[in-house]
């Protein structure tokens, strides 16, 4: 694991804090976190729909986290929009239709649907119907989702996300901002579990004093 500029760091997370708290009512960033706000470690996960990496970490490592670390109270786990639109053309439209699922309170449930389904809307040149479809599997109200998306509502919130995430240091997906140092891409769990182990342990260890 890297470490990142502290100061630069510093920087991102007030920013990306700034921007949750005043986003609750308006681009659900809130809903993009996982676990209590007071756990001793927070994550950062800087990931991108379209990315097949993100899709197998999604799909096989994020769900063990969660039994861990998430469930358990260890880890406060927040999802930060990162698309590399240049990569993945549909990429930023994906990005939109969780976060205005998120504004229902289904931003997890649309983010587990768009990696399981990633293969079917990855490559379409018109990804809105199908990625619809989603929703309705969800019970989104159908109008609130297709106002939300197509009046490109999340947007600056999407873009801001990627503007914070690139001040990280964060050039790929997925990138995890892990209490000062970046874990890029998809690591074996085991390595993922060391870190978190690692630094919980030093967190939480009882300070002696002399």
């Amino acid at each position: 694991m890297r470490r990142a500029n502290s100061t630069v760091i510093a920087l991102t997370i007030a920013v990306l804090t700034t921007q949750a708290a005043a986003a609750q009512q308006t681009d659900g960033a809130a809903a993009r976190s996982q676990g209590p706000a007071s756990a001793p470690l927070t994550v950062y996960e800087m990931a991108d729909f379209q990315c097949p990496a993100c899709r197998e970490f999604a799909l096989t490592e994020l769900p063990l986290v969660e039994r861990d670390y998430i469930r358990t109270g260890k880890v406060h786990w927040v999802f930060i929009n990162l698309p590399l639109a240049r990569l993945h053309k549909n990429a930023v439209t994906a990005a939109e239709v969780a976060m205005c699922a998120a504004r229902q309170g289904k931003f997890w449930g649309m983010h587990d649907l768009l990696y399981h389904h990633q293969d079917e809307w990855a490559e379409l040149d018109a990804p809105l119907p199908y990625l619809y479809g989603l929703g309705d599997s969800l019970h989104l109200e159908g109008t609130a989702l297709h106002e939300c998306v197509e009046s490109h509502a999340t947007r600056p919130a999407i873009e801001a996300d990627a503007a914070s995430a690139a001040r990280a240091g964060a050039h790929a997906t997925p990138t995890f901002y892990i209490e000062g140092g970046l874990l890029e891409g998809v690591a074996p769990y085991s390595l993922f579990r060391s870190v978190l182990d690692s630094i919980y342990t030093a967190k939480t260890a009882p300070h002696t004093g002399r």
